[in-house]
């Protein structure tokens, strides 16, 4: 069969909802021991509930990817435990919607502490492991964002852009090791936080303005995690292995066709 994970040990951060979530549900379901790393510890046990519910393998693991520190500590009790580490998915972030004037300072250093930093961490922490074992495969969430000029993601788009720059480094620095990494952009999916956002900035007119944001991608109509999680899946098999130094964009046609 295609697309197996059999006894491969995949560490995914923010896999208490979202993305993350959905891809830790389908790798376990290809065959994977999924480590399920995120800083919200009731998402995070009930996602590892629900896999383990299904008579797949999960771990729950708090870390806080901001801290090195918690990373370091996370990466190593997973390799003690499991004696590996075989895939990497970093799919810990958080969204800003402001222009460059809007954007605090604060606001700035809080997105480039988790989507940057947090990215940083984890690889960092990881990919020791992996030249060990002269194998491995990191992917990374990236964004249309990082290559698209989008209004008011000022300091979204600055972090999901070094995301992307830091997939291109280390998979050249790596490639001889063994080591995978690429990364995938999305477009708008649809998540807890694009609900959240909506009631948020548009209270009763949610439905109105969700039909607005999903008519944005060509295709008409918003992603879903599970759509991520399947491209995901790909990218971290040994279908996938002559890939490496990719961004995959994933965007029903956003980035590339007239709208």
């Amino acid at each position: 069969m295609l697309f197996q994970l059999n006894q491969r040990i995949a560490v995914i951060t923010g896999a208490g909802s979202g993305i993350g979530k959905a891809i830790a549900h389908r790798f376990a379901a290809q065959g994977a021991h999924v480590c399920l790393l995120d800083v919200n510890d009731t998402l995070l046990l009930k996602t590892a509930e629900e896999i383990k519910s299904g008579g797949f393998k999960a771990s729950a693991h708090h870390c806080n990817v901001v801290h090195q520190t918690d990373c370091m500590r996370t990466m190593e009790e997973i390799a003690a435990t499991y004696g590996r580490i075989d895939i990497l998915v970093n799919s810990a972030g958080i969204a800003a919607v402001a222009n460059l004037e809007a954007t605090s300072e604060g606001e700035f250093d809080r997105v480039f502490q988790v989507n940057v930093k947090g990215t940083y961490n984890c690889m960092i922490a990881a990919v020791s492991h992996m030249t060990r074992q002269m194998s491995g495969v990191i992917l990374n969430m990236a964004s249309v964002a990082a290559t698209v000029g989008l209004a008011d993601r000022f300091a979204y788009s600055m972090s999901k852009g070094a995301v992307v720059s830091m997939t291109l480094s280390v998979a050249n620095d790596y490639v001889k090791s063994g080591i995978r990494c690429n990364c995938i952009s999305p477009a708008r999916v649809h998540t807890p936080f694009v609900d959240g956002f909506l009631k948020a900035n548009y209270p009763g007119q949610e439905k109105e303005m969700f039909e607005r944001l999903s008519k944005v991608q060509p295709i008409g109509r918003m992603g879903t995690p599970d759509e991520i999680a399947y491209l995901a899946l790909y990218l971290c098999s040994d279908e996938a292995s002559f890939v490496t130094g990719c961004d995959y964009p994933i965007d029903g046609g956003f980035t590339k066709l007239s709208r």
